[in-house]
């Protein structure tokens, strides 16, 4: 589509069913991400952020031809503390690399 001055992109996000959604637009040469979201009647949220293939960027940076917009939502648990939450629950003995030993064998083995 590049020749006729029109990008092809697609779109990518989830709604509020939890249903990840896709959509392919033509946008003019020299469309920015916020023009392929206005596009698909999106709006970027004061929390949601938004990239192209997996990496954040600006809204209004300029898409390419074959470009994947996608739109973010922030994470609703850090990783971090969730890893810390589960480990304090299974407590020391039952977690980590060692937890399932043969019955009488030697430590670490």
């Amino acid at each position: 589509m590049a020749e006729t001055g029109m990008l092809a992109v697609q779109v990518v996000w989830v709604d509020v069913q939890a249903q990840v959604q896709e959509r392919s637009v033509a946008l003019p040469a020299g469309a920015r991400i916020h023009d392929a979201l206005h596009a698909c009647g999106l709006e970027l949220g004061a929390h949601a952020a938004c990239g192209v293939w997996g990496r954040t960027l600006a809204p209004d940076h300029g898409l390419q031809d074959g470009d994947r917009v996608e739109l973010y939502q922030p994470l609703k648990v850090d990783p971090k503390v969730a890893r810390r939450e589960r480990f304090a629950q299974q407590g020391a003995r039952g977690a980590g690399l060692f937890a399932s030993r043969r019955p009488n064998s030697k430590s670490g083995y």
